[in-house]
């Protein structure tokens, strides 16, 4: 859910680590450089004013520059941090960046749809239950990696996974 907007984030980001808005965009010039965006102070006095939003290849910008996530400049109810975003979101948007104007209208629409399905949305790590055909039981549908075990615990999984009594 969206509670605020982009200059309230901003402003508080300034506030909360004492930056002006000549030191945010000197944090931005190697993004900007290495993602071929232009970044200028009215572009930032007009963000931090509230009268206009950063579109989205501006909003990525300052979002690595202030290593906040996107979302959570925009003003959603997000964690700030861009924890679980450093490995996929680069790519993803060094993807994105490539595409003419109608692949990136397309790529935008298939995220969207996307976003639609619950086995694309729900986290990886919740187990779901599934009912098998021709079956009176719920079968758990659970893979995940199994970390921190030792060698007796992974084989007690194992033969209990292996019972057909159990």
């Amino acid at each position: 859910m969206k509670n605020e907007n982009t200059a309230i984030r901003l402003k508080q980001i300034m506030k909360e680590r004492h930056l002006r808005q000549v030191d945010i965009l000197e944090k931005c010039k190697p993004f900007c450089e290495k993602h071929n965006v232009k970044l200028g102070r009215n572009d930032l006095s007009q963000y931090v004013s509230g009268k206009v939003e950063p579109g989205q290849e501006k909003l990525t910008v300052l979002g690595l520059a202030l290593n906040v996530s996107e979302a959570w400049l925009m003003g959603y109810d997000v964690p700030m941090d861009r924890t679980g975003h450093e490995n996929e979101s680069p790519k993803i948007i060094s993807y994105y960046h490539m595409l003419n104007a109608l692949g990136k209208e397309t790529a935008t629409e298939q995220v969207r749809l996307l976003t639609l399905d619950e086995k694309y949305t729900k986290p990886d790590n919740v187990i779901s239950v599934v009912k098998e055909p021709e079956s009176d039981y719920l079968a758990p549908n659970a893979a995940h990696e199994f970390t921190n075990a030792s060698p007796d615990d992974k084989q007690y999984d194992e033969d209990i996974m292996n019972n057909d009594n159990f």
